[in-house]
């Protein structure tokens, strides 16, 4: 078991500005993790990365600096299968977070109800090849059938040239699909090539959700969001547009925070709220990724 900080590894920033854009009234940070604190929540011994501790009060915080009112606190590979510090998060937060955790394929159900007491609403598999030892489609097959009475839906991690190969099993799932990050696509290239495009029909085929978030770990030439740059990451924002103009009530936005397995730099998440007006650009687009979305998505017993 690794005791160590990764070597290289870049904490969250300490001091984030305060943005410059105003979120609406009740927007929510859809896609954030909670880090220990390792003394209170060990990390998983089948980790690939240590990182610094970053916890539920330390996230809540950013929250409201940032004048936001809700989160949902994904499970990290850090943190493997045990879910203790998600649902501590989770019951913390007094109902304004709720959690999408990492299950095995012999979770029983009396597990699943625990967790969804908590606030969990749905489960992640990380299909990115440096992350996991394998793809875990025969996995994600059984826990995909054991969610689907719970109302659940599964989130996929994946990069964009493994899609194609991914797509049919994707497809065949009984339960709706949240993909991270856009499906990480190379930002080089051309957002109406084919890459991109086959990317967005997949979305339309199985009516797949949409996390816009992490322009700072998909840009290739920034300028990163640090120093006052209100208009960062410009090579992203041709894609996240075309999604948020393509689905506009399946988008999600969040922080990442705190933006895990970072290596150029890290971001100052007031200026990572202040990216949203360039990918959102009317008031409309920004209250549905903001606010509509993901409240109908993960609390749709307060939904009118």
């Amino acid at each position: 078991m690794w005791t160590e900080v990764t070597p290289g590894w870049l904490p969250w920033h300490p001091n984030p500005s305060e943005p410059a854009f105003t979120a609406p009234e009740g927007a929510v940070d859809a896609h954030c993790h909670v880090f220990g604190p390792a003394e209170e929540f060990p990390f998983a011994p089948e980790r690939k990365y240590t990182p610094v501790d970053a916890g539920k009060d330390q996230l809540f915080a950013l929250r409201d600096h940032l004048g936001l009112s809700r989160n949902v606190i994904v499970q990290a590979t850090c943190h493997g299968s045990d879910n203790s510090a998600l649902v501590d998060a989770l019951r913390a937060s007094g109902g304004r977070a709720r959690g999408v955790a990492s299950v095995t394929s012999d979770v029983t159900r009396e597990e699943l109800e625990r967790l969804h007491a908590a606030g969990v609403r749905g489960v992640r598999f990380n299909f990115v090849k440096r992350l996991v030892d394998a793809a875990p489609t025969d996995a994600l097959e059984t826990i995909a059938a054991k969610i689907a009475p719970l109302g659940w839906h599964v989130v996929l991690y994946f990069e964009a040239p493994d899609l194609p190969d991914l797509r049919d099993f994707f497809l065949s799932l009984p339960v709706t699909l949240v993909i991270d990050h856009m499906g990480r696509p190379d930002v080089g290239a051309d957002p109406e090539g084919p890459e991109f495009t086959g990317f967005l029909d997949f979305v339309a085929r199985s009516g797949a959700w949409v996390k816009v978030s992490c322009p700072e770990r998909l840009t290739r030439t920034g300028p990163p969001a640090l120093d006052g740059e209100r208009h960062a990451y410009a090579d992203v924002v041709p894609f996240a547009r075309k999604v948020v103009e393509t689905f506009p009530d399946r988008v999600l936005w969040g922080t990442d925070w705190p933006h895990p397995n970072l290596t150029d730099h890290m971001p100052d998440d007031g200026l990572l709220l202040d990216h949203v007006p360039q990918i959102a650009v009317t008031p409309e687009q920004r209250r549905a990724l903001l606010v509509d979305n993901p409240m109908r998505l993960y609390w749709p017993e307060e939904q009118a």
